[in-house]
């Protein structure tokens, strides 16, 4: 019996469509030029974040110098101490949380915030390639911060080994003059209030060496003599031999780091090392230099 209804046949063979994987589409998926330049820009902004966040280190370190400082030469109290209280007002302008502050300032006196006294403890190491470094450190627990520098040297691969007979420990201290103040006259001066000798930095600074025993009081002491401001008190460690050059990136990369990790534990104080820079690039030696106490 024959249908009383025709539907057209269709062939099922596939129609002649265009490819969406034709050769020039291919090519546009493989090679996004939006998904590029948004890689781009994720890089430079996670390289300029770096850059910041490092640069934030660096200015929290030297604000918690100085207030420690300041804090130890003329009391905690920013009410009866002028310079801390300067220093405390430029700290917080620049974003530096309370708690830092507050630990800074009792450090300088001798403490913690919770009022226990801390030790001092002179760490010293070797790092790739032969450079001996004086970390000097100030702890409430001397047995953690010591654990705690282990596993940062293990981490970078390097040794603790006795390094202190490659260095001499020396006070500094730099004044800011007034203008027109004769240097040959503030000279003597120094010289006759403790100084072991003086000089004149780029900025026209006095600046004092002094015993480390001393160091503190002699700053005392001339900034009423001259009425000059006391910029920086400090004992350090400096090298008493040939330096080592840093011709290796790679080498070199490895101690800057090894450095800033040092410098961005709460408990170190300062970081020395004989080293200058050799064959390497400024970039490469700045991770060094941003991070070593001179």
């Amino acid at each position: 019996m024959s249908s009383l209804f025709h539907f057209p046949v269709r062939s099922l063979a596939p129609r002649s469509i265009p490819s969406l994987m034709c050769a020039q589409c291919r090519r546009s998926f493989a090679s996004s030029p939006a998904l590029y330049s948004g890689h781009n820009r994720w890089s430079k902004i996670k390289h300029e974040k770096g850059a910041a966040d490092a640069k934030k280190v660096v200015q929290r370190s030297i604000f918690a110098h100085k207030l420690a400082l300041f804090s130890k030469l003329f009391g905690p109290d920013p009410s009866l101490n002028s310079q801390l209280a300067m220093v405390i007002a430029a700290a917080k302008k620049a974003g530096m949380p309370k708690a830092n502050i507050e630990v800074a300032i009792a450090r300088g006196q001798g403490k913690s915030t919770s009022g226990v006294g801390l030790e001092n403890v002179t760490y010293e190491v070797m790092m790739p390639p032969n450079v001996a470094l004086i970390i000097n450190v100030e702890t409430e627990n001397k047995q953690r911060a010591l654990q705690e520098l282990r596993i940062i040297l293990k981490k970078y691969k390097g040794t603790a080994t006795p390094t202190s007979f490659l260095f001499t420990k020396k006070g500094r201290t730099t004044l800011s003059l007034k203008s027109g103040t004769e240097f040959d006259e503030v000279m003597m001066q120094a010289l006759d209030a403790g100084a072991e000798d003086v000089e004149q930095d780029e900025d026209d600074n006095l600046v004092i060496w002094t015993q480390p025993n001393t160091t503190h009081q002699t700053a005392q002491n001339l900034s009423k003599v001259l009425s000059a401001d006391i910029m920086n008190s400090e004992l350090l460690w400096t090298p008493t031999g040939e330096k080592v050059r840093l011709d290796s990136p790679e080498e070199t990369t490895t101690l800057g780091k090894f450095m800033a990790a040092l410098q961005d534990h709460p408990d170190v104080e300062g970081v020395y090392a004989n080293v200058e820079r050799g064959d390497v690039t400024e970039e490469v030696w700045s991770l060094v230099e941003e991070n070593l106490d001179t």
